[in-house]
């Protein structure tokens, strides 16, 4: 079974967050915790933009746009 991450998703999938990777970048995953991707928080996948790159999400009571190259470090499970 292959891990899905926030890329997988498509408008008004919902996802429960349950890793976030840090990969190549340094600071990454730190930046990621810091703006509230942390582990067990549910998310709704609100729209893309007209390329496909940002992704606007809702959590925690607010909304956050993600690169989608961020979106590949964050391991989900959908609701």
């Amino acid at each position: 079974m292959s891990t899905k991450t926030l890329f997988d998703l498509v408008s008004g999938d919902r996802a429960r967050i349950v890793r976030i990777r840090g990969g190549s970048a340094p600071g990454l995953r730190q930046r990621l915790l810091d703006m509230g991707i942390t582990r067990g928080t549910e998310l709704l996948v609100e729209r893309h933009a007209p390329l496909g790159d940002p992704v606007e999400i809702s959590l925690k009571g607010y909304s956050l746009a993600l690169r989608m190259n961020e979106a590949r470090h964050i391991e989900i499970e959908e609701l």
